[in-house]
């Protein structure tokens, strides 16, 4: 018979290797329905949509660049997308930023390919627990970047202190399209990772800035949500701004979240994505108590 404590022994082996199991199917059926779709926005440019961050990407005489690319377990689907599209292995990979929604498949791609983010991105990466070398970025900078590919010029540019510490643009010159990474969630308040370098201040600067810098009629690609224009990238600019300054005036005002939320009740709809109206509340503390204690 076996001892009391050779019972808890082997216990305690099964439970974490039956945890292991369990996450790994749960992360296999999360993604098992998953369809990435491709939408062409000009001759040379299209967004693949599927689970995760909102993937750019050229295909052409070069080869194949994209812009970010969701979570590890969508690689091959995002490589069968590419193939369909006429493309190949991903020659260049752009990360927007560090968050595993848009990094998750850096790993896989990175095995063929070269990976270009800002400075921090590779810092951030390098520090995450059993993160690929392979999914590293092999190509860093500090302020801007200009690639030549697939004849068009894109200029990489980074966006200091906003989403993240290590946030980048990618405009594409020619084709008139840029990507915004995270600073932009169409529709949807944003998720700004105060933890993580990011502010308010900051994304409402950086966002005033690319309103002030690219041309009226230039098509973006969000971090999230359906393609964009400028008119769109403003009126999240003013949501961001308007919002922020009811939390805190509601915070000032010693009002309780549920009280600020009311508030913001003209802003529902903007809350009915990943981050909902009492996490944007919450981030916007977050914001204040950083600068409180800075």
């Amino acid at each position: 018979m076996q001892t009391v404590q050779t019972l808890i022994k082997t216990a305690l082996f099964f439970i974490p290797i039956t945890a292991l199991s369990i996450s790994n199917i749960w992360a296999a059926d999360r993604f098992a329905s998953v369809e990435v779709k491709a939408q062409m926005i000009s001759d040379s440019v299209l967004m693949l949509t599927g689970s995760g961050g909102n993937i750019g990407v050229s295909i052409g005489p070069d080869g194949t660049l994209i812009i970010d690319d969701q979570f590890a377990p969508l690689a091959e689907k995002i490589q069968a997308a590419l193939v369909t599209l006429g493309g190949d292995r991903p020659r260049l990979i752009l990360n927007t930023h560090f968050h595993g929604d848009h990094t998750g498949s850096n790993p896989n791609f990175g095995s063929s390919g070269a990976i270009i983010a800002h400075d921090n991105v590779r810092v951030r990466l390098a520090n995450q627990d059993n993160f690929a070398p392979s999914g590293l970025p092999v190509i860093t900078f500090a302020d801007q970047l200009t690639i030549h590919f697939n004849g068009d010029e894109l200029a990489v540019i980074h966006l200091p202190n906003g989403h993240t510490d290590g946030d980048s643009v990618v405009w594409f010159k020619q084709a008139n399209v840029m990507h915004m990474g995270d600073h932009f969630f169409n529709g949807a308040f944003p998720y700004i990772d105060i933890g993580s370098g990011g502010s308010v201040a900051g994304v409402i600067r950086n966002l005033e800035q690319v309103i002030q810098m690219v041309p009226a009629d230039i098509q973006i690609i969000p971090g999230h949500g359906p393609m964009a224009s400028v008119a769109d990238l403003s009126t999240s600019l003013a949501t961001i701004k308007k919002t922020q300054k009811i939390i805190q005036q509601g915070q000032q005002s010693g009002l309780s979240d549920s009280e600020i939320e009311a508030e913001l009740s003209a802003y529902a709809s903007w809350g009915k994505g990943f981050i909902n109206t009492s996490r944007w509340i919450n981030i916007i503390k977050s914001d204040m108590e950083q600068n409180v204690s800075r």
